[in-house]
């Protein structure tokens, strides 16, 4: 039972990865790379000033600004010199990875004799049940803060700039800095997935954000599977969609793993999944209109 917790625990923590996902790629149509760099940078931010004695508390705000950051940059070069978003993100990933490294000093901080929010904010003796408090208030609270957000005439006009762009401009919107507030909000998100994870995992590491917006895509699009069956546009129900997601998708790895699952797979798996997830709305609408 403590190897599928854990596997819930952890889709807690990619969740808020899941989150800015389907802020850049739901909301504003953008399919945004920076996730790989910004949730190395909210994990390194993290574990360096964690062994410099900074509480952990101090430390949220601070891996949160450095996400959004990261995601002002793409947003900068995507709006202001008019390139691909895709590039745009490929770029700021680019050089976040010197930027970590710097950061970081080395390439693995363990985080053996420091604090962190799990330690310092205690409300059960069960390790894994306050594990799972503290994941599920964070991301109550990230929840209630996009329902409130998004529900807002600013975040009306958000989500109209994803459906829209023409539209939106013709109300006086200005579409480049919604475009540039929402890639911040999106890596704001996965910086704090990092600074969740790190925390939970015990150390940081110069690679972990590798292909890691394949975690991230994976729970929205299972997430989008749920929402055909519920067939409502709740926005809050949207966000706890890609939650349960996020769950979900860490549950079926832990399961191929104690299948006997080679963990060198464990990449091929998860593009797998992904694939499967997306693939099958694509193959079950060709059939109902080959049958038709």
């Amino acid at each position: 039972m403590d190897f599928y917790a854990t596997a819930i625990i952890q889709g807690l923590g990619f969740a808020a990865l899941g989150l800015g996902i389907f802020i850049s790629l739901k909301i504003f149509n953008i399919p945004d790379i920076t996730t790989d760099g910004s949730y190395t940078l909210g994990g390194a931010l993290t574990a360096v000033m964690l062994i410099h004695n900074i509480h952990p508390y101090a430390v949220l705000p601070a891996a949160i600004l450095a996400g959004a950051a990261a995601g002002v940059a793409t947003g900068l070069i995507h709006t202001k010199l008019n390139i691909n978003p895709l590039l745009s993100g490929i770029l700021v990933m680019t050089g976040l990875f010197s930027i970590n490294l710097e950061i970081m000093g080395r390439s693995n901080i363990p985080l053996i004799e420091t604090g962190n929010i799990f330690k310092d904010f205690s409300l059960s003796d069960n390790i894994y049940f306050n594990q799972l408090l503290i994941m599920s208030i964070v991301l109550l609270m990230l929840v209630m803060i996009f329902r409130w957000l998004l529900k807002t005439d600013f975040g009306i006009a958000m989500r109209a700039t994803g459906n829209s762009e023409q539209m939106v401009t013709a109300s006086g919107v200005n579409i480049r800095t919604m475009k540039i507030i929402g890639l911040a909000m999106a890596n704001a998100c996965t910086a704090l997935s990092g600074y969740l994870m790190v925390q939970f995992q015990g150390f940081a590491d110069i690679n972990m954000g590798i292909g890691i917006v394949i975690s991230g895509l994976g729970s929205v699009m299972i997430s989008e599977s749920f929402l055909r069956f519920s067939r409502t546009k709740k926005i809050v129900l949207q966000l706890v969609l890609v939650i349960s997601g996020s769950i979900v998708f860490r549950l079926i790895l832990a399961v191929a793993l104690s299948w006997g699952l080679n963990p060198n797979y464990l990449k091929l798996v998860t593009a797998i999944i992904v694939l499967a997830v997306v693939s099958i709305p694509v193959i079950r609408k060709k059939n109902k209109t080959a049958a038709s």
